[in-house]
C-alpha cells in the first residue's frame, strides 16, 4: 500500500461533521482558558493532551462543555471561528459545514445578535483571506431538553445567518429520544433548512430510524450502528443517505472499542455513501488529515480510492451545483496531476 500521507495533505478536500467549540486547537482552548481563570480547563496546552483523554462519552461531554463555557463574548466566538477555519485551511479544506450550538452561547449571556454577527464575520474572512468556505448547522444540544430545541429553532430562523444551511441535534443519545424535538425540525425544514441529527452513535439502529421517521433526516451524524440492522444499510443506500463517519471520535469516546472493529467497510460494503470527518479533531488528537488515512487503511484503498472518499463528501454537501462541480472538478485534476507525476 503506497504512502498516502503526502497525497491526503494536498487533496482538496470538504468536512460535513466538524463542531465548532471542538475545533478549538489547544493553543486557542489554552489562550481562551487564561482570559477565563475562573475556569477548570488547563492554560498549558501541553496539559490539554491529558484533559482530553476520556473515560468514556458522558466524560467527554463534561470535559466539551467546560471548554464551550470559556466561550464567553463575541470576541472569543470570533477568534474561534476564525482559528478553525485557519485550521482548516492548513489541511487544504475547501468547505465546511461546521456544527454550532448558540443555545450553549447565548444563555452564557452572548447577546444573540453579536454572536450572529461574529461568526459571519469570521465566515466572511476566512473565504476572502484563507480561501477556506463555511457553512453552519446549528444543532440542538439534546440533553438540554425541549426548551434549548426551541431557543435554538427561533435563533436559526428568526436570526438566520447568511451561511446557515442545517439543522441538527447533539449531544448524549442515551435517554434523549429523537421522536420529541419533530416540531422543532420539520418547522427548520419548512423554512428550507437541511435535516442532520445524530443518531446511532451510542445508541442502536432504531435511534437511526427515529432521526429519518421523525426528523427527515438527510444525512446522519456517525450512525455507527447502523451495521447492526441489514434493512436499514439497504434503506440508507438506496435512498442516499450519507453516513458522517468519524473514526477516531468513535474510539476515543468508546463508542467503537477498537479501530479494527470500525463499522466503515461494513457501511461502505452495503452500498452506503460514507463521508470521513474529524468531529471534535483537537480533542481526539487527530485532524481531517488523519482520518482520511485511518479510513483508507480500513478501506484498502489508494489515491483514486481515498479521492472518491473527498468527493463522496461534496456529493453529501449543501454546496449549491455549482460549487460542488468545481470543488469535484478541482479533486479530479490534482489526482490526475498527482498520478501522473
Amino acid at each position: 500500500m503506497p504512502d498516502l500521507h503526502p497525497f491526503i495533505a494536498g487533496l482538496p478536500k470538504a468536512e460535513l461533521h466538524v463542531h465548532h467549540v471542538g475545533s478549538a486547537s489547544p493553543r486557542i482552548v489554552a489562550e481562551l482558558a487564561a482570559h477565563h481563570p475562573d475556569s477548570m480547563v488547563p492554560t498549558d496546552p501541553e496539559a490539554l493532551a491529558d484533559y482530553f483523554t476520556f473515560t468514556d462519552f458522558g466524560h467527554f461531554i463534561q470535559v466539551y462543555l467546560s471548554v464551550v463555557d470559556l466561550v464567553r463574548t463575541p470576541e472569543d466566538v470570533r477568534l474561534l471561528t476564525f482559528e478553525v477555519a485557519r485550521d482548516m485551511a492548513r489541511q487544504n479544506i475547501r468547505y465546511a459545514e461546521l456544527t454550532i450550538t448558540p443555545y450553549s452561547s447565548t444563555r452564557r449571556g452572548i447577546p444573540e445578535q453579536a454572536f450572529m454577527e461574529a461568526i459571519e464575520d469570521a465566515r466572511k474572512a476566512a473565504e476572502a483571506e484563507l480561501g477556506t468556505v463555511l457553512r453552519w448547522c446549528f444543532d440542538i444540544p439534546g440533553e438540554a431538553g425541549l426548551e434549548a430545541a426551541a431557543e435554538t429553532t427561533r435563533l436559526a430562523l428568526d436570526l438566520r445567518p447568511d451561511g446557515l444551511v442545517s439543522f441538527g441535534l447533539g449531544g448524549p443519545e442515551v435517554g434523549v429520544a429523537r421522536p420529541q424535538f419533530k416540531p422543532f425540525f420539520d418547522r427548520a425544514i419548512a423554512a428550507g433548512l437541511h435535516s442532520v441529527p445524530h443518531a446511532g452513535e451510542t445508541t442502536g439502529p432504531e435511534t437511526v430510524w427515529d432521526a429519518l421517521n421523525h426528523l427527515g433526516a438527510e444525512r446522519i451524524g456517525h450512525g455507527t450502528s447502523s451495521v447492526q440492522d441489514p434493512k436499514l444499510l439497504a434503506h440508507l443506500a438506496e435512498q442516499g443517505i450519507a453516513l458522517e463517519v468519524c473514526p477516531t471520535s468513535n474510539i476515543a469516546t468508546r463508542a467503537v472499542r477498537t479501530l479494527e472493529e470500525h463499522p466503515l467497510k461494513e457501511m461502505a460494503d452495503a452500498g452506503v455513501l460514507v463521508t470521513v470527518n474529524s468531529d471534535d479533531p483537537p480533542m481526539f488528537g487527530t485532524d481531517l488529515n488523519n482520518e482520511y488515512l485511518v479510513a483508507a487503511r480500513l478501506l484498502g484503498l489508494d489515491e483514486r480510492g481515498v479521492a472518491g472518499l473527498a468527493k463522496n463528501a461534496v456529493a453529501a454537501s449543501f454546496l449549491d451545483a455549482p460549487g460542488k462541480s468545481k470543488l469535484a472538478a478541482e479533486i479530479d485534476t490534482y489526482t490526475a496531476d498527482w498520478l501522473a507525476r
